[in-house]
């Protein structure tokens, strides 16, 4: 018996942070309900093309992030961060990964990334509604200026 000494614990001895997976009801509902009340809003409050654009862009990104995750997991090789994960959902790629955890049944098991996840799109949902609803109130127009955009180096 040695007193004083413990070995140093690895990640096979550390308790699992797994539970049951949330419904796919509960994912495809939030979902479903976003898209629908987002392509309303686009039309009624009259939004600007590059917020469905920059939600689908990040969305495409965030399902290719998490298949090379889910695929680098089964290899046994270098995973892409779940601080990545949770940062692409924040910024506006989480409904990508509400379809990428259904379609690839991946992290949606570990209790702290599903915290941190959900923590992610309220925050995002919240932004969104507070940036509309501040631009709408005030009169400040969301649309990028004319040549903002243009190639135009000259």
């Amino acid at each position: 018996m040695t007193i004083g000494y413990d070995r140093p614990r690895r990640a096979s001895d550390r308790p699992r942070d797994f539970s049951r997976p949330l419904p796919p009801a509960l994912s495809w509902s939030v979902f479903g309900t976003f898209l629908a009340a987002f392509t309303i809003a686009y039309f009624v409050l009259d939004l600007p093309w590059w917020m469905p654009v920059l939600y689908a862009g990040l969305s495409v990104i965030t399902i290719a992030a998490y298949g090379v995750d889910k695929g680098a997991a089964r290899r046994g090789r270098r995973r892409v961060s779940e601080q990545s994960l949770v940062m692409l959902g924040l910024f506006g790629g989480w409904p990508g990964a509400l379809i990428a955890q259904q379609l690839f049944r991946h992290k949606t098991r570990k209790r702290s990334f599903r915290r941190a996840f959900w923590c992610s799109v309220v925050i995002n949902v919240a932004a969104l509604i507070g940036l509309i609803g501040f631009a709408k109130l005030s009169g400040i127009a969301l649309d990028i200026p004319d040549g903002m955009l243009s190639l135009d180096l000259v």
